[in-house]
């Protein structure tokens, strides 16, 4: 299995190459309101790629079925951060979520899980540390920190 080197862009997101066994490097922008930029280095200049690729969300997951979701879920749970009983997960809100529309003050999910929300993710923009009025949108990305059950909790409060 090919080895995945992460690189973060401040201000962008992440970045995640790896070679084939064809060779090829390929690389995968993640960027922070979710959209994904598929891209293939050029085998002669390492700092040029063609061709790039750009997905929305929805691409991304249609895309991660046909190739396998279940390794893709394998992998993300292998990248939850965890740290003697403390967990952080990214939740995107749906359309149906209950959390749209209401701010953090409403749902009362600290009281109810035990998790913190640390973060916001919308579009390109990021706010650390909402406030209780924070209201949420579709599509926000929710940054949690709490324990694994609490986190499970949340995310079934904020997706349902």
């Amino acid at each position: 299995m090919a080895e995945v080197y992460e690189t973060k862009l401040p201000g962008v997101g992440v970045r995640h190459d790896f070679v084939t066994e064809d060779g090829d490097r390929v690389g995968v922008i993640v960027h922070r309101s979710g959209r994904r930029e598929i891209v293939v280095y050029d085998s002669e200049d390492p700092d040029a790629c063609s061709p790039m690729l750009d997905l929305t969300s929805s691409d991304t997951r249609i895309l991660g079925e046909l190739l396998g979701s279940s390794q893709v879920v394998e992998a993300v749970g292998a990248v939850q951060h965890e740290i003697d009983g403390l967990a952080i997960e990214w939740i995107q809100l749906p359309d149906t979520s209950s959390a749209v529309g209401a701010t953090i003050q409403d749902g009362t999910y600290r009281t109810r899980t035990g998790a913190s929300i640390v973060a916001v993710v919308r579009g390109d923009t990021t706010v650390p540390a909402p406030t209780p009025d924070y209201r949420f949108d579709t599509g926000d990305t929710v940054v949690a920190v709490g324990t694994t059950d609490g986190l499970a909790l949340l995310r079934g409060l904020m997706t349902g």
